[in-house]
This record gives structure tokens, C-alpha cells and sequence, in this order.
């Protein structure tokens, strides 16, 4: 579940932030709406912040990774003004994301995967789908 399409398309944020050119996302809303579908299971999301998801939703956490040179490549090709970008580079500095998953969920479920290259992406594919197998061949009833 790509979370960013979901927010707009269920119009899920509470206004927009000028300075970052971007929607408000309203995390009450966000986990109201999501929640039936996450208790089914089967479900993966994908987001750039986690502290706001119940702590029952997920069996494990992966937090992508990204040299800074990298990270600043690919966000000024989205063109994202430079408060924008700088900040996102100085959370990838300080680890913001992952320290905010340790935080939020028990430390042995949350997970860093390398995200520099598109051979990385694949081996990132290839491991998360070898742990959902693994979950459910040990979760089977």
C-alpha cells in the first residue's frame, strides 16, 4: 500500500504546508481509515515516517537507507526546494526514521535495508519476500 496515494485520493491530510509544498497529513484520519484493512493482514506499507501506525500492525519493520549523496541526487531531481531537501538529508544523516521505528515498535521486529542502487532495490525484494514466506510458513494454522 503506497500510503502518499492513498492520502490524496482519500483526501487523508488537513491542509497543506507551504514552506515543505506539501499536504498536512492528518494521522488521526490516516489510522482511521486504514485500520480495518490492517487487521486483515496481508497488507505492506510504504511511507517515510512510522510513529504514528499502532505498534499492532506490523510483524516487522524495514527502514530503507540512503547515502546522503545518493538521497540529495534523487531529491533535487524531484525537484524539492532546498528546506526540503536539506531536512531530508539531515534525517537520513541522524537516522531519524530508523530511531523513530526502534522507538515506536519493538527493536528486534525493526530492520535497515541499503537503498542506493537498483541491484540493492532487487536483493531489498528478494529478502522481504524470503521473510514473508518464512512468517507464513510459521503462522500457518
Amino acid at each position: 500500500m503506497l500510503l502518499p496515494n492513498i492520502l490524496l485520493t482519500e483526501q487523508l491530510y488537513d491542509g497543506y504546508d507551504e514552506e515543505y509544498d506539501c499536504p498536512i497529513l492528518d494521522e488521526d484520519r490516516v489510522v482511521d481509515e486504514l485500520d480495518n484493512q490492517m487487521r486483515e493482514g496481508g497488507v505492506i506499507v510504504d511511507y517515510h515516517g512510522c510513529d504514528f501506525f499502532p505498534e499492532r500492525w506490523f510483524h516487522i519493520v524495514f527502514v530503507l537507507r540512503t547515502d546522503t549523496n545518493v538521497l540529495y541526487e534523487r531529491l533535487e531531481t524531484r525537484g524539492y526546494n532546498e528546506k526540503k531537501l536539506t531536512d531530508n538529508i539531515q534525517c537520513e544523516i541522524f537516522q531519524v526514521i530508523y530511531e523513530e521505528a526502534t522507538e515506536s515498535y519493538k527493536e528486534e521486529i525493526v530492520h535497515q535495508l541499503p537503498s542506493n542502487k537498483p541491484e540493492e532495490l532487487e536483493n531489498n525484494v528478494d529478502q522481504i519476500l524470503k521473510w514473508i514466506e518464512q512468517w507464513i510458513k510459521d503462522h500457518k494454522s
